[in-house]
């Protein structure tokens, strides 16, 4: 029986989990998720046969290097920066590994030994990475076969409400890790339009956005996200003039969340003292200079701000509780951890709402024989979550990871090495299984 070994149990787990547990007996394995919330862990695999539950430290080297040494597969699902840690114990003990998160260059420090090991390092295995790089891939292999050059791609995705769920003025639910949230965009972003390299900082980030037409649910906001340059090698486009990765969003989330970061609120570097006995009225005054301060907190926001006292804006920083007398509570450190812990309440997702999940891939394809006009294809995914069950989250990230799982176990990833899903491979088969697993990718055509 082969052993899989999952490296934590929170929300983005909690798919991939269950259907590792549900298709155990079938394909004779045995799923041990380690967490150090051992409750967590325990709720996600119940009482199931196929599974177990243990209290797992990734910072007890002794432990991690035991249960790593056990498996035949490691999934992790823990924050990246613990990515690295739990890929060099795998690499030294021969293991393959399984992840979500981005591929670093930390990381990629370790391609050499684990080619030289034969282990397969597989990253960038859920959705938003993952599946868009799969969708993207596919395309340029197409465009390819044709003789076609790929001269603009754009990848959007994003998690949201579904459109008949949105019940507040944000439109929007943390259905994934709230740090993330508060922190999306905290290095800028970077990216090529029209063969010109444009870097956005972060304070001007959401600052940057445009409308884009989806099918099925109409025009949505799409911002740039982190550095796109990179997928040019990623995905041999040495010869595109445009490559944008961007992150969707229900129109006017990115004219509030600017104001959010240039408040300053997304600071995880300095620690204000105090905060958990403070009030949110009283958090939000540290962040106003005194030179514009005055009796009127709200006014003297929007003065410093520029912005309108009685705008959309101003609503919706009031209804997320800014200016509220409510006493914060929390042990709280930067400010960035006080606004994690207000989104998770304010945003939380209502029990019978449904969330959705959009990837949009868009490649423009030019032909090397004139006669053939240029032509764009368009791939639109767009999953709707569980009411009261998985979100669609969880089932876009768990389920290409899952699908991985059984093909690395059955010996079809004939690679090595630190990998993204960008190998004929890997994305082919797994696309196949996700339309079979009834993910449903609308292609459109037009010149």
């Amino acid at each position: 029986m082969k052993q899989i070994l999952v490296l934590g149990a929170g929300r983005s787990a909690s798919y991939l989990i269950h259907h590792l547990l549900e298709h155990g007996a079938e394909h004779d394995w045995f799923v041990t998720v380690g967490d150090y919330d051992v409750k967590l862990a325990q709720s996600r695999v119940g009482s199931h046969p196929c599974g177990t539950a243990i209290a797992f430290d990734v910072n007890d080297a002794e432990m991690r290097r035991t249960h790593i040494q056990k498996a035949d597969l490691v999934i992790n699902m823990l924050p990246p920066k613990y990515q690295y840690l739990v890929a060099l114990d795998c690499v030294d003990y021969g293991r393959p590994m399984l992840s979500a998160s981005y591929r670093d260059k930390r990381l990629m420090e370790l391609d050499h030994e684990a080619n030289r090991k034969g282990v397969l390092l597989l990253c960038e295995m859920g959705l938003d990475p993952g599946i868009d790089h799969m969708i993207t891939m596919s395309l340029i292999d197409e465009a390819r076969k044709r003789g076609g050059t790929i001269h603009s791609l754009k990848s959007y995705g994003g998690a949201l409400p579904a459109p008949d769920s949105l019940t507040n003025p944000l439109k929007y639910y943390v259905t994934w890790n709230p740090r993330n949230v508060v922190m999306s965009g905290e290095h800028g972003a970077l990216y090529l339009e029209d063969g010109k390299i444009k870097l956005v900082p972060f304070h001007n980030l959401f600052q940057q956005s445009w409308l884009v037409e989806v099918e099925g649910i109409g025009k949505m906001e799409v911002y740039p996200n982190r550095d796109s340059l990179t997928y040019q090698s990623n995905f041999d486009l040495s010869q595109a003039r445009t490559v944008i990765r961007g992150t969707i969003r229900y129109p006017g989330w990115c004219e509030t969340w600017l104001q959010i970061v240039r408040l300053g609120l997304p600071n995880e570097q300095l620690h204000i003292p105090n905060l958990a006995e403070m009030t949110y009225r009283q958090f939000v005054e540290i962040f106003v200079p005194s030179e514009v301060s005055g009796p009127d907190l709200e006014q003297s926001l929007a003065n410093y701000l520029n912005i309108n006292p009685t705008g959309s804006i101003m609503d919706n920083l009031r209804w997320l509780g800014l200016f509220s007398d409510e006493v914060i509570g929390q042990p709280c450190d930067t400010a960035a951890e006080v606004l994690i812990h207000l989104i998770q309440e304010k945003l939380r997702m209502p029990e019978q709402a449904r969330d959705m999940v959009i990837l949009l891939n868009e490649v423009e394809i030019v032909s090397a024989r004139k006669q053939v006009k240029a032509q764009k294809i368009r791939v639109t995914l767009v999953e709707y979550g569980e009411r009261g069950g998985f979100s669609a989250v969880a089932r876009a990230v768990g389920l290409p990871l899952a699908l991985a799982a059984q093909l690395t176990l059955q010996g079809q990833f004939p690679i090595t090495g630190c990998h993204i899903p960008t190998h004929p491979v890997v994305y082919n088969p797994i696309l196949t299984a996700l339309e079979k697993h009834g993910l449903h990718f609308h292609r459109r055509i037009t010149p």
